[in-house]
């Protein structure tokens, strides 16, 4: 694929309320000058990074005394599975729309995770939904702002989100992983680089694992903390129209490679759906 194909950009449809369940977050603080500018030009990107499901600290406990009985809560309703799930098993997760599919099969040593937020632990949003519920976390804004704002968000031209987490079989590892189809390609490598420019600018942060076989990722670990801190990593990818964040976080002794690896298992996923794990 090239990354630099494009197509025409038109506005994204379905820009009705958000769903109840989607509570919009606070709204950004009013800004002027140079830093209105900065937060219309990152706000979109920051919102698709985490705003509509995003990193999540959970405690040894938290993972242990999680219930993983449902294997899915389904947001949107547009979405739900209309038969048999095509992966088989339903503890491997939902493979029932384009879009579930790129989620990475719950693999070995695995099994569905907590909730992220009140989305569930297996989820799928529709692009109309997203990109309200995006459009809405711009309240505060002054009127020439928000326009601003919706029209940047509409030129992500969002497709959907899936969210799918995972919790280690011994109990130390939460992973979320979320999936963000555009119909731009120019747009989800955009994406990727302002993320990335984003957090390679959080000094604290610490070098990520590498992912084999993949050169669209940027990795970090979380800062350094004491021994009853959780550690944790972020990585962005992508891949042609697909944009990819995955957050892992997990007690002492963490292992970055372990969650190295989960990430190289969903990008080579995205490329091979078909080939489950």
């Amino acid at each position: 694929m090239n990354d630099d194909d494009t197509r025409p950009v038109t506005e994204a449809t379905g820009t009705g309320p958000a769903e109840p369940d989607a509570a919009p977050a606070p709204a950004p603080p009013p800004a002027s000058g140079r830093g209105r500018r900065v937060v219309l030009a990152t706000l979109p990107v920051v919102l698709v990074l985490g705003a509509v499901g995003g990193a999540a600290a959970y405690t040894k406990n938290t993972v242990d005394t999680a219930d993983r009985t449902v294997t899915t809560t389904v947001w949107d309703e547009d979405h739900a599975p209309a038969g048999k799930d095509p992966a088989g098993e339903p503890s491997r997760g939902r493979h029932d729309s384009e879009l579930t599919k790129l989620l990475l099969p719950v693999p070995k040593g695995y099994q569905l995770g907590p909730d992220i937020g009140g989305l569930g632990n297996d989820s799928e949003t529709s692009g109309a939904k997203a990109t309200a519920a995006m459009k809405e976390m711009g309240r505060g804004l002054a009127g020439k702002d928000r326009r601003a704002l919706n029209k940047s968000v509409e030129k992500l031209r969002v497709r959907g989100i899936a969210q799918r987490s995972y919790a280690s079989d011994a109990h130390d590892l939460v992973v979320n992983v979320q999936i963000v189809k555009m119909q731009d390609k120019r747009a989800v490598r955009e994406t990727y680089l302002t993320r990335k420019k984003l957090l390679d600018g959080i000094d604290a942060f610490r070098k990520g694992p590498s992912v084999d076989g993949h050169k669209k990722v940027s990795c970090y670990r979380l800062p350094k903390g004491d021994k009853d801190t959780l550690d944790g990593v972020i990585c962005v990818a992508y891949d042609g129209e697909t944009s990819v964040t995955v957050n892992a976080s997990g007690s002492k002794p963490f292992s970055p490679s372990d969650v190295g690896d989960l990430v190289k298992d969903q990008l080579d996923h995205i490329v091979s759906p078909g080939e489950y794990i």
